[in-house]
């Protein structure tokens, strides 16, 4: 798809600083400096990766493939062109290979330089011709669906016998049974989720999960995962060092992306073998581990959610969420119902201050005191007789 606008799109007369360069999103982000320019290939840039480079503060994002294609309206360059980033798009994809991490790159309109040499050239995308390009997404959307569908109900008779087979649980020092399970993927609107849930995980202290990346968004928020479990390609040196039991997330079939990592690491770990997004793995091994509720956030569960993450279809979520049934709710469910909940602590101080009060007001009334000794003359007079 080629985006067409009205207007050509702006950026400042010049902008040079270092690059840093990854065809990951998600693998730079955790190394980018504010200031510093975004090298990428993101094909279809998705809102949780533009919102780590807003937050990065980068001077400039360079994609080396197209931000938006037209086949869904992902929600990614929008974001960052509206945060002020210059958005340079569909960049020969050579250049990754051309230039070094660190190397000092000015960036002067639709060019790319770096010591003065001309690099390659690309399109600075506009929030007018990225709205349009995401209107034409939303017209013929229908398309995608149909693909995905497919695509979901294809996976669904391969993956449904296995996705209810008893599974073996790893050996784990955390306890599920009668407890609440929080799940944490660092996915859309995960810190809002987890604002709004403090009041819930300090009542209740469920058991909580950071799922790869998760586990550092609840570090974030103050909070320590009790278990990370995933293939290890997102966490960071803090997540692995908090004390939390990690889980190493293996596919029936043998796959077990990550485990070089955690043995280049030198880190305990356990394997569990099961089938599925590794957000799908973590809700059943609470569930299979007896947890009471099963609360889920910044999970994927629409269709665009799914392709911003490049999956083309939710089979095994589907399947994951049959079998956990009503055990399972949503971040967002909990924290409305959880506002307007008066708590038996609530109470219990409220009933306590009010005794205090009559307490007090009983030991400084001077009425009160006349009517106490009147009453204790009365029985005096009563049981002296």
């Amino acid at each position: 798809m080629r985006l067409r606008s009205r207007k050509r799109a702006s950026t400042p007369t010049e902008i040079v600083a270092a690059a840093r360069v990854d065809r990951r999103t998600k693998d730079m982000i955790p190394r980018l400096q504010a200031g510093e320019i975004a090298v990428i290939k993101h094909r279809d840039l998705d809102r949780v990766a533009a919102d780590g480079l807003i937050e990065a503060g980068v001077a400039a994002v360079v994609n080396c493939a197209e931000s938006i294609s037209g086949r869904y309206p992902n929600g990614g360059p929008i974001r960052v062109v509206s945060a002020g980033i210059p958005l340079l798009d569909r960049v020969d994809p050579a250049m990754m290979d051309a230039i070094r991490e660190g190397d000092v790159l000015t960036l002067d309109g639709e060019e790319i330089r770096r010591n003065g040499e001309l690099l390659a050239k690309g399109h600075v995308l506009g929030a007018l011709e990225i709205e349009e390009a995401m209107d034409e997404a939303r017209a013929t959307i229908g398309t995608e669906l149909e693909r995905f569908a497919e695509n979901t109900l294809e996976y669904v008779r391969k993956e449904a016998r296995l996705t209810f087979e008893p599974l073996t649980l790893p050996p784990l020092h955390t306890h599920f049974q009668g407890r609440h399970a929080l799940v944490v993927v660092r996915g859309h609107d995960y810190r809002d989720d987890l604002a709004h849930l403090r009041a819930y995980i300090r009542e209740y202290r469920p058991v909580l999960i950071g799922v790869d990346g998760g586990a550092d968004a609840l570090l974030e928020m103050g909070f320590t995962p009790d278990i990370i479990i995933g293939d290890f390609d997102s966490v960071s040196p803090r997540g692995l060092e908090c004390g939390a039991e990690l889980v190493h997330h293996v596919h029936p079939d043998g796959r077990a992306p990550g485990r070089e990592n955690l043995l280049e690491w030198g880190v305990d770990y356990v394997e569990f073998v099961a089938e599925g997004t590794s957000e799908d793995v973590a809700m059943l091994l609470a569930y299979e581990s007896g947890a009471q509720l099963i609360v889920a956030v910044g999970t994927h569960a629409t269709m665009v959610e799914f392709l911003d993450k490049g999956r083309p279809g939710m089979a095994s979520t589907f399947l994951t969420r049959l079998r956990l049934g009503p055990v399972l709710v949503d971040a967002k469910g909990v924290s409305r119902l959880y506002e307007g909940r008066v708590r038996r602590l609530d109470i219990v101080l409220l009933v306590s201050a009010a005794l205090i009060a009559m307490l007090v007001v009983g030991i400084v009334a001077e009425p009160i005191h006349v009517f106490a000794r009147g009453l204790w003359v009365t029985l005096k007079d009563i049981f002296s007789g």
